[in-house]
């Protein structure tokens, strides 16, 4: 409830109105409209607390540190999806050139230099002829 969450938070109750008027907070609600704040939310809360007191900032300055670190977020899940496809391409890739390797293989001939490819091999052959007597 807003009174406990306000203590956890260090704040009063209305000052914890406010950050949900402005959209900093949205914590869920019970049937009965009462406003219901989770650990997430009190962190949040104290996130706010820390960046209006200690580093000095207005509403408007917390707005956009939220609004920039949801930014970086979507970007590092997006920048891992990346990878993660990438390394799939590069694995297909890798699969792919060695079937083509293997496939060329068969259809390699060995390199002769120039002038050495037509010349005939000295390999004496050896036929064995037996002939009929007649």
């Amino acid at each position: 409830m807003i009174s406990v969450a306000a203590e956890l938070a260090g704040m009063h109750p209305q000052t914890l109105r406010i950050y949900e008027t402005r959209g900093l907070v949205a914590p869920k609600r019970s049937p009965k409209n009462t406003r219901l704040y989770s650990q997430e939310d009190v962190d949040r809360l104290r996130r706010i607390q820390e960046l209006t007191c200690e580093l000095g900032m207005n509403l408007a300055g917390v707005e956009k540190v939220f609004e920039l670190e949801g930014e970086i977020a979507r970007m590092k899940r997006r920048m891992r999806n990346l990878e993660r496809q990438a390394d799939r391409v590069q694995q297909e890739l890798s699969a792919e050139i060695e079937r083509v390797r293997r496939s060329f293989r068969a259809e390699l001939v060995p390199y002769e230099p120039p002038g050495q490819a037509l010349e005939p091999v000295d390999r004496a052959v050896r036929v064995r002829v037996q002939r009929s007597g007649g």
